[in-house]
């Protein structure tokens, strides 16, 4: 398997102020639209607020965002400058750089668990060896697609090979269609693909062939099979013309689509004992309906804990862990203040 992030890990915003306060209320680890619509949420909350964007979103390679209302069609590139500009606006910071790791800090003050001190926090490093102190920690790091180590897949990948037929389903309808068999959801990302095009092909490839059930699904939709090794994608003037099969055959399709195994990127939280779980998919970080993670003080929005989420829900779970953070963090500042008045 090849990962379809690497590729895009030197795009940078070099227009982000790169130095970092001692502390924060809270460290966002991701500049995607989870952990820039977190960011907006706390920093109009009046909370001091640090955006760490490693500059590698996932959607760089996509010429637009769709099923985003009001935004239809905006390069992603043009969204999250947007959104970093909104931001800072509200006094937040967005800092480009990458986590190498989160670990507990030190209590202030006294014991947090009796009400005579402030929590521990956190203590973020960057791989640069900058650190940062906060509160609470939001993770948004989004995941990476690793992709068939299949030629031309990675090459293509965003432009006429696709994923997500919602995303892309549109600018490749009624076009002829294949399915490069990756994973368990390929057969049901055929199915979806049917809805966009009447001439849809699944190649099996190295996977095993369909069962009954879902070859008899498939051929009632017209939904042509071929099995055999896949070789590569045949490409002519910058544009995908076919695919080609280990025996030599070429099957004529202008577009691909491939269902990634999808893996969160959180290998930094790996000291506070959170990582990533296995999903059918791939693999993902459990949390509550609020983002809320299984290691207090930490929360997780956006792909790194929804595999499935397109920009619109992403950006609507940061909101939402930023809610509930700054409710958190209120909490805290009450029962702080209330040991304070007790003890004067």
């Amino acid at each position: 398997m090849i990962r379809a992030g690497d590729a895009w890990s030197s795009w940078r915003c070099f227009d982000m102020n790169d130095q970092l306060a001692d502390s924060y209320d809270v460290v966002i680890i991701g500049g995607g639209a989870a952990g820039l619509n977190g960011a907006l949420m706390l920093a109009r909350s009046r909370r001091s607020v640090v955006v760490i964007d490693a500059g590698a979103p996932r959607n760089a390679p996509a010429d637009g965002v769709h099923g985003l209302l009001g935004r239809e069609g905006m390069p992603p590139a043009e969204l999250l400058e947007r959104g970093r500009a909104e931001v800072r606006g509200y006094g937040g910071q967005v800092v480009s750089g990458e986590v190498g790791s989160v670990t507990r800090g030190e209590r202030g003050g006294g014991d947090s668990a009796d009400g005579t001190g402030p929590e521990a926090g956190f203590v973020v490093e960057l791989a640069d060896g900058r650190t940062a102190r906060a509160r609470r920690v939001l993770v948004a790091t989004g995941l990476v697609d690793e992709l068939p180590d299949v030629p031309g897949v990675r090459e293509r990948w965003g432009r006429d090979v696709l994923h997500c037929p919602y995303c892309h389903g549109w600018e490749v309808r009624d076009q002829a269609i294949g399915v490069l068999a990756s994973g368990p959801m390929s057969v049901h990302q055929t199915l979806l693909l049917r809805q966009w095009s009447d001439d849809i092909t699944y190649f099996a490839h190295t996977m095993e062939p369909p069962t009954a059930a879902e070859a008899e699904q498939m051929a009632a939709r017209g939904i042509r099979v071929v099995h055999g090794e896949v070789a590569s994608l045949e490409i002519t003037d910058d544009r995908l013309v076919g695919v080609r099969l280990a025996d030599g055959g070429v099957v004529g399709r202008e577009a691909v689509a491939v269902a990634p195994r999808m893996v969160a990127r959180v290998g930094f939280l790996k000291a506070l004992g959170l990582e990533a779980v296995p999903h059918p998919a791939g693999e993902y970080v459990p949390c509550d309906a609020t983002g809320r993670t299984d290691v207090p003080g930490v929360w997780i929005a956006g792909n790194a804990t929804d595999l499935s989420a397109q920009v619109g829900s992403a950006a609507a779970a940061g909101a939402l862990a930023a809610a509930h953070i700054n409710a958190d963090l209120v909490a805290e500042d009450t029962r702080l203040a209330v040991a304070a008045r007790r003890g004067a």
